[in-house]
């Protein structure tokens, strides 16, 4: 098993961190799925037809994922909120033991 973090920045600026216990080979928007995390909408159930699977990954992690496709860029212009230069689709990011402790950001909407 291998763990990683969603982070959610509250309105009053307070970080709240929620990790989450899953197996490699899954995808980052199903492993928050699965946990029942608010903040993973995942409209279209991994497709790559929707944004609403949206994070912002840590830039301490960014260097581990590999790039994303010319599709997931594409998809990322549709984001409900700004979208960074570290911003991925979470149906996108295959998690591998390498990923262990991956920290990733949930805007503060998906619509």
């Amino acid at each position: 098993m291998i763990t990683v973090y969603f982070v959610r920045i509250a309105s009053d600026g307070a970080r709240h961190e929620t990790a989450v216990q899953t197996r490699p080979g899954r995808s980052l928007m199903d492993a928050a799925s699965d946990a029942g995390l608010d903040g993973i909408a995942a409209d279209c159930g991994g497709l790559l037809t929707c944004a609403t699977c949206h994070v912002t990954v840590n830039e301490d992690w960014t260097e581990q994922l590999p790039p994303a496709s010319n599709d997931e860029q594409a998809m990322l212009e549709f984001t409900a909120v700004l979208r960074h230069k570290n911003s991925r689709l979470s149906c996108q990011i295959q998690l591998t033991p390498a990923l262990d402790g991956l920290s990733v950001e949930l805007p503060t909407t998906q619509y």
